[in-house]
């Protein structure tokens, strides 16, 4: 199923389920990568009705009122009751700060990944929410991904066996210009987009013993972006290795979750568009023994966050990843890159 068809079929859904109450919703930025994906799920489903954006580039700006999107000013943003979630998808040193101003104007709050560039900065943004009784659903994109969701009952409810290694490849053929953006972190390629693997490696296995990064420089650019890295998780019964490099070509068809048991091995290669395997000694749930292929359910980033997100804001149901665990994922993110 194509991206228009899928977020066609969700929103009739939407439709279907009844008139729940619709969620106004602002952006504050739109120079991420993700932003115009976002605006495109946001704009289309039946959750919400999008206000408009902040943007303080007028040429991006531009690019985003040809498309419908309303130019507001950041007092307008914060300073409308009426909006009551703010994305953040400006730039990522400014992920903190902006996500700050929009808790203080009493909003919820969609931030983009990684939240912060420390970690007693998204504990003092965490700490904020909860005083101000507000959501943080941090921009992670495949926590909805119903391949690694499909590893992730497997490994709850035992059907791998007893776990001792997850292996993780997120790699990517980095367009040369945006290498010194990325280079502006000691983490490089591991901080920018290790960050998605290690969330669900992290939120599987829980809090490392140690984090043991390996941050190279390999390729032939005159920068010091940090594109060829690796980071090993250790805990007392299991490995965790995420492995990320900006020059590999075609990239995506590389891309790796895997998780490792005493029963057998879930493998998820390509992420997207998703292929699960699933090879286990002993049949186990509902998979035989043997290798197979498992059959997912359409999928389409960005669509099931701001799904849940919206429902969470009407208090019919609690985020799917807790304040706690975001802390656990920002603490490895932030050791497996060095920073």
């Amino acid at each position: 199923m194509d991206r228009r068809r899928f977020v066609g079929a969700a929103l009739a859904a939407g439709v279907a389920a009844g008139a729940a109450r619709r969620v106004r919703i602002a952006f504050l930025g739109g120079s991420h990568s993700h932003a115009r994906g976002k605006v495109e799920v946001v704009s289309k489903l039946p959750d919400y009705e999008l206000a408009g954006m902040w943007e303080p580039d007028l040429a991006l700006m531009e690019g985003y009122q040809a498309r419908g999107i309303k130019r507001l000013s950041l007092d307008d943003l914060l300073e409308d009751e009426s909006v009551e979630v703010i994305v953040v998808e400006s730039d990522i040193p400014d992920h903190a700060h902006h996500a700050r101003l929009a808790l203080e104007a009493g909003k919820h709050v969609h931030i983009e990944k990684p939240p912060a560039l420390t970690l007693e900065d998204f504990r003092r943004l965490l700490r904020l929410a909860a005083q101000k009784k507000r959501l943080v659903q941090v921009g992670y994109m495949w926590r909805y991904h119903p391949g690694i969701n499909a590893i992730f009952e497997a490994v709850a409810k035992g059907w791998l066996g007893d776990v001792y290694l997850v292996h993780a490849v997120i790699n990517k053929s980095l367009d040369p210009a945006r290498r010194p953006t990325w280079a502006r972190f000691r983490g490089g390629q591991m901080f920018e987009l290790g960050c998605h693997v290690i969330d669900p490696l992290v939120r599987l296995l829980g809090r490392p013993n140690r984090v043991t990064p390996y941050l190279k420089k390999h390729g032939d650019y005159d920068d010091n972006l940090a594109d060829n890295t690796l980071a090993v998780f250790e805990y007392s019964k299991a490995m965790g290795v995420v492995m990320g490099t900006a020059l590999q070509p075609n990239s995506g068809r590389y891309r790796t979750f895997a998780v490792f048991g005493a029963n057998g091995t879930a493998t998820l290669r390509p992420i997207e568009p998703p292929v699960l395997e699933i090879d286990l000694k002993r049949a186990a749930g509902p998979y035989p023994a043997g290798p197979q292929r498992v059959k997912l359910p359409p999928y389409e980033r960005f669509v099931d966050d701001f799904i849940e997100l919206a429902a969470a804001v009407r208090g019919e149901r609690t985020l799917r990843v807790s304040a706690a665990e975001d802390l656990l994922v920002q603490e490895a993110l932030l050791k497996a890159s060095g920073m």
